[in-house]
């Protein structure tokens, strides 16, 4: 196996397109080396992104803020303008590992590892963060759902990389939460995963909504049947019983040894209906 750890993006591009074997990038490693170690993969060539210039910053711009691939998720923590305007995400992402494992761990990471049960990514859907991706052809920019197609596959090309996440602005008047189950008070991985945002009107109802769920199907879900639920309203009961139903019954998730379907299904409703909650009451709610 060959390590190499480029200078530039054009550089990383280059490598991970050239290689005639398996190529992988790695920003934090918390995954990646894991699966190395496990024997589940075996690359030809691994790809360090943390020495390229610009990937590890945190950019507040007028339009809103860009993560770059191989920003830490404790530095998202850190950074008060970006836990201010979209605390869901940051909440999310300090949800991956360890103290240890959050100093390298990284939402561009977590979202190209695939996994159905990643924590940032419902959070990332949720806030219709776009995702900035570098090629042999150029660059391009995608939805975030658009990423992840399948358990441990992603619809990058060969030599394409996540250059950075990119959040919105704040619209007046919203918020967005994250919340999960685990059968562990912490470093477990997530049964279900549900993240809201939404914004209000003047008048206090919910303008619009994002409702995704994690860990219930091949790839994280938006439920736009379950924002609709919601949108208009003041987030009454009824709305909220909805949105539960609608998110139960947009679930396919599988029986496992850490859930059933039936179990996740109505998880899936309730931490829909608290994270709806939060994100309500952020959005300024009275």
């Amino acid at each position: 196996m060959l390590y190499a750890r480029p200078g530039t993006l054009e550089e990383a591009v280059r490598l991970l397109a050239d290689t005639r074997g398996s190529a992988f990038a790695m920003a934090g490693g918390s995954d990646l080396l894991v699966r190395m170690k496990g024997g589940n993969v075996e690359p030809d060539l691994v790809v360090d992104i943390k020495a390229i210039a610009g990937l590890g910053e945190i950019k507040q711009t007028g339009d809103g803020f860009l993560i770059g691939a191989a920003v830490p998720c404790v530095a998202m923590g850190e950074a008060a303008a970006l836990k201010t305007a979209w605390p869901g995400v940051v909440e999310a992402a300090s949800l991956i590992g360890s103290r240890q494992i959050q100093g390298r761990c990284t939402i561009a990471g977590n979202l190209c590892n695939a996994s159905p049960a990643a924590d940032s990514v419902p959070a990332l859907v949720a806030a219709a963060a776009k995702v900035v991706v570098a090629g042999p052809k150029g660059r391009r920019t995608i939805a975030v759902e658009d990423v992840p197609v399948g358990p441990g596959k992603t619809s990058l090309a060969r030599g394409e990389i996540v250059e950075a996440i990119l959040l919105d602005k704040r619209p007046q008047r919203s918020g967005d939460a994250y919340l999960r189950f685990i059968p562990r008070s912490e470093m477990d991985i997530a049964v279900v995963g549900a993240g809201v945002s939404l914004t209000l009107d003047a008048n206090g109802r919910i303008e619009s909504a994002r409702v995704a769920l994690g860990a219930v199907a091949p790839t994280v879900l938006l439920v736009t049947e379950a924002a609709k639920a919601i949108v208009g309203t003041k987030l009454d009961a009824a709305a909220l019983e909805a949105l539960a139903g609608a998110c139960s019954a947009a679930c396919r998730p599988i029986d496992d040894k850490r859930g059933t379907v039936e179990f996740r299904k109505q998880v899936a409703g309730v931490l829909a209906k608290r994270a709806a909650g939060i994100a309500y009451e952020r959005a300024g709610a009275k």
